[in-house]
């Protein structure tokens, strides 16, 4: 585990708290393995962070979508602050190398596990927050959540798109098949093979059978759109 001014150098913001710092890259396990005091951990700062980064994402895509309506407003933010996404802006800050974990956690993979990262990337917003106001709150969001807005959007929707893409191009159906499941039923871990017909056209895992079906239609999508260009060059 990595020391916090080196996180606070990738992020470029410096607490002047390094206690709220500390709360929010500590996991319950961690706490709990240490008997730590109630409430050391990060989850609440996390339930700070997740309303903070919802109030900035939404005036974010309020002031620069202004064509679209309500429910696509909604849709959107949805797609900008689920947990997958949010988990896949961590690797920039390399949020994962810090986090304080209990043993067993660390060695069942806890520091590349979605649920864990996403829950201390809104914790990081909370006690930055806390510490130094909306304003710099809102600099962390902008520079390392709101960005590359269409491509978080496709993985989002990515099973929607690709039935739409595969419905209006292809005469064979899409379908998903489950080809691997391992891990205790705590932290089972999925395999899923996507479909046209009998091709495979794509690959996901997840947690669960939901998410890895939504890694693999996003990872079809992207060698159908790969295929696309090269097909448009050669023309």
């Amino acid at each position: 585990m990595r020391r916090q001014n080196e996180f606070e150098t990738l992020i470029g913001y410096e607490f002047k708290n390094p206690h709220l710092l500390q709360q929010a890259l500590t996991h319950s396990s961690y706490a709990n393995e240490k008997h730590m005091k109630k409430h050391s951990d990060n989850e609440r700062l996390e339930f700070l962070g997740d309303a903070v980064l919802e109030v900035i994402s939404s005036e974010f895509l309020f002031t620069n979508y202004p064509d679209l309506p309500e429910g696509n407003l909604t849709k959107l933010r949805a797609s900008l602050v689920c947990e997958p996404t949010l988990a896949a802006c961590t690797p920039q800050i390399q949020l994962g190398e810090f986090i304080r974990l209990g043993k067993g956690e660390d060695m069942t993979g806890g520091r590349t596990r979605k649920s864990i990262l996403s829950d201390a990337l809104e914790a990081v917003i909370g006690a930055i927050y806390l510490d130094g106001g909306f304003t710099n709150a809102k600099e962390f969001i902008l520079k390392f959540i709101l960005t590359d807005i269409e491509h978080k959007k496709l993985f989002y929707d990515s099973k929607t798109i690709l039935q739409e893409v595969v419905q209006g191009h292809y005469e064979e159906s899409l379908n998903y098949k489950l080809i691997g499941e391992s891990g205790p039923d705590h932290d089972k871990s999925f395999s899923v093979e996507v479909r046209i017909g009998e091709k495979v056209i794509g690959t996901g895992t997840g947690h669960t059978k939901k998410a890895a079906e939504q890694e693999a239609a996003y990872q079809a999508l992207l060698i159908l759109k790969a295929d696309e260009l090269k097909a448009a060059g050669k023309q």
